[in-house]
């Protein structure tokens, strides 16, 4: 995150205030549990985190519900029945903010057809469970994002890179779309700026 907040403008720093805090630590997360070979291609994404951030209490949700339906699947188990019960929180808050009746979206039917088990426990568990937005972005979104990658780097899969790879991006595009409307959007950046990021961090100048 030093690098996209040197490509803001901003002074040099972990927590840049031109990305979501909960986007940040999530792009923190990603960057410290990827193997150090996958590490220089989380520098193509940068670019794209300047700029996404807000006080819409979506935004946690949408963070949050990415990174548990992407670390459903592939979890140990007892990591799973915490990941569902997230699934179910985030959708809820979603609901709740947008005036909507609850419901599980695409992503979420998905990700509970893989693992029945889990999402049978977590809708019997959560029956009844309710969670304020402001509950949820301050505790429930932030352990959300720290089980769901460390689960991801620990999961008994060949390669866990991509995934977690794959998990910012999307996380990332969640986000543009809910604030921008087009999560293919891309953010342009100062080709000097970035050349002089890339040298001050050793980083790629590929993107």
């Amino acid at each position: 995150m030093e690098f996209a907040s040197y490509l803001a403008g901003e002074r040099w720093s972990d927590h840049p205030s031109c990305t979501h805090p909960l986007l940040a630590g999530l792009a923190r997360l990603v960057n410290d549990h990827i193997s150090d070979d996958a590490r220089p291609g989380l520098a193509e994404l940068v670019p794209s985190v300047i700029g996404l951030t807000g006080d819409d209490p979506r935004l946690d949700a949408r963070i949050a519900l990415r990174c548990a339906t992407t670390a459903l699947p592939v979890v140990a188990h007892d990591r799973q029945l915490a990941m569902a019960v997230s699934i179910l929180s985030a959708e809820h808050v979603l609901a709740q903010v947008e005036g909507r009746p609850a419901g599980l979206e695409a992503r979420s039917r998905a990700a509970f057809e893989q693992v029945p088990d889990a999402a049978h426990w977590a809708q019997t568990f959560g029956r009844g469970l309710r969670i304020s937005a402001r509950g949820f972005r301050r505790y429930a979104a932030p352990n959300t994002v720290q089980l769901a990658v460390r689960g991801i780097a620990q999961a008994c899969v060949p390669d866990p890179d991509p995934l977690l790879r794959d998990l910012l991006a999307g996380a990332i595009a969640d986000c543009r779309a809910l604030l921008h409307g087009d999560p293919a959007e891309e953010t342009s950046v100062d080709p000097v700026r970035w050349a002089e990021a890339c040298r001050l961090t050793r980083g790629r100048q590929s993107a």
